[in-house]
């Protein structure tokens, strides 16, 4: 019974008394919405789930199908997504206070007392850091879990960014092969026309080699695009998490023109929105509050506990508080004595902190750089395709069409005709590149910029 009484006050002290509240994620969210959504899908899909595979591909999905494909099924962007939850378990466990302690002692010989003999020695004590130490610890914590999240964040925009790049390179070379196709048709038909000329003298013999040997060429081109188009089909199926061989429906289409907004204001969202830069954020403050912790060293852990002796009961009958078990308060403060080691640790965190500060800084300057390279590339592309869709590839087909004219008739050589085909050919193949680069310079202005509210007319 005394021990029971004595247990219960040592606990009503150390627990509620000295308690400094509880351990929760208290900082704000920096999750949003999409956390709960990405949670629910990867966790679903853990236990198997069907519903976080609904998603299939097909010749009607658009780039969207595309990228939620991946990201429900890419495994990096899911092992990246766990080691953000797990960062977040951290927390807790950095506020909480250490583990109570609790002694035994038995006395081999009895200690006698005036009272009675004590056999028996029980002690509860609990350590607490410095007044904010676990504020900081949890704070430090909570930085970290933001910066994997703003990791994690990154890592899906660049998967994003490579499943668009492989999507418009893989439309470009599927819009190859049909134009290649295309011309070698017409070569074919104009070699007819050739054979049937030199049959009736009308046309020498050199040009129906010549048109045999562009069929060869573009034959050849062919073999090389579908050669091409395996590794690109390989990569693209890589960052969907399916087999490299899996078949890949071919779109119709990729994003037009839809325009970007100001130089100045993507250079304002980058600064803000990058998740890049964001992780560098939370690095730089996560140094801020380490060398706060570095200035706790100076200052005392304490030590507060209760101490419960049972005693028999006195030798000598009638002795007044015979069997009186002792009861004693416990306080232990830890002595920070050795300074040169504590000013140590704060120049390293103001060191840690400064570099931080110069990395983050030097990283924003490089992506302005990316920046100002993709905006050219994107004014590039844009020029191009005007000038070929206006201009060049109209006059090439006009050319062609006179050229042939004139062949059939026997006003013009071979040669000629060869030469209209095969410029209009690289004209066409010019255009669709330039719509490719395009839309791969306007999806890697929206992984600077760290958003997709790029398009002016949003």
């Amino acid at each position: 019974m005394k021990i029971t009484t004595a247990f219960f006050t040592a606990g009503i002290i150390t627990v509620l008394f000295f308690s400094q509240g509880s351990c929760s994620y208290s900082s704000e969210d920096p999750l949003g919405d999409y956390a709960g959504m990405r949670t629910i899908s990867f966790d679903q899909e853990a236990h198997g789930d069907s519903s976080s595979s609904a998603i299939t591909l097909n010749d009607t999905s658009t780039m969207s199908d595309y990228l939620a494909y991946a990201a429900l099924h890419n495994p990096e962007l899911e092992a990246a997504f766990n080691r953000w939850k797990a960062s977040v378990e951290r927390i807790p466990q950095a506020k909480a206070l250490p583990d109570p302690r609790f002694s035994y002692s038995y006395y081999i010989d009895a200690v006698e007392t005036r009272v009675g003999p004590q056999r028996h020695r029980f002690d509860l004590s609990q350590m607490f850091p410095w007044f904010g130490t676990r504020r900081l610890r949890g704070d430090i914590a909570e930085q970290e879990a933001n910066a994997l999240w703003a990791s994690f964040e990154s890592m899906k925009r660049n998967l994003f960014y490579t499943v668009k790049r492989s999507f418009y390179e893989y439309y470009y070379l599927s819009r190859a092969l049909e134009l290649t196709e295309e011309n070698l048709d017409f070569l074919e038909s104009v070699e007819k026309v050739a054979r049937t000329g030199y049959t009736s003298g009308k046309i020498p013999y050199q040009d129906v080699i010549r048109s045999q040997l562009e069929i060869g060429k573009l034959e050849e081109r062919l073999l090389s695009i579908k050669d091409l188009m395996i590794p690109v089909k390989a990569e693209l199926n890589t960052a969907l998490n399916r087999p490299s061989g899996e078949p890949l429906p071919v779109s119709s289409s990729i994003p037009g023109d839809e325009g970007i907004i100001a130089e100045d204001e993507l250079i304002k969202q980058l600064s803000h929105n990058n998740p890049e830069l964001k992780a560098l954020d939370f690095q730089v403050k996560k140094e801020a509050k380490l060398l706060d912790l570095a200035h706790k060293q100076f200052y005392p852990d304490i030590t507060l506990g209760i101490n419960y002796i049972e005693t028999g009961p006195a030798l000598m009958s009638g002795t007044p508080d015979s069997g009186k078990d002792p009861v004693m308060g416990m306080f232990t403060i830890s002595l920070p004595l050795w300074r040169e080691k504590y000013r140590a640790s704060v120049h390293e965190a103001q060191a840690r902190q400064k570099s931080a500060v110069k990395t983050r800084n030097d990283r924003e300057n490089s992506l302005i750089a990316d920046l100002e390279r993709a905006l050219f590339n994107y004014r590039e592309s844009q020029r191009k395709i005007d000038l070929y869709k206006n201009t060049l590839i109209p006059k090439a087909r006009e050319s062609l069409e006179v050229s042939m004219q004139a062949f059939k008739a026997g006003e013009t050589d071979y040669l000629n005709l060869i030469d209209a085909q095969r410029t209009i050919l690289e004209f066409e193949l010019s255009y669709e590149r330039a719509l490719s680069d395009r839309a791969l310079s306007f999806a890697h202005i929206e992984l600077l910029a760290g958003t997709d509210s790029i398009d002016k007319n949003k």
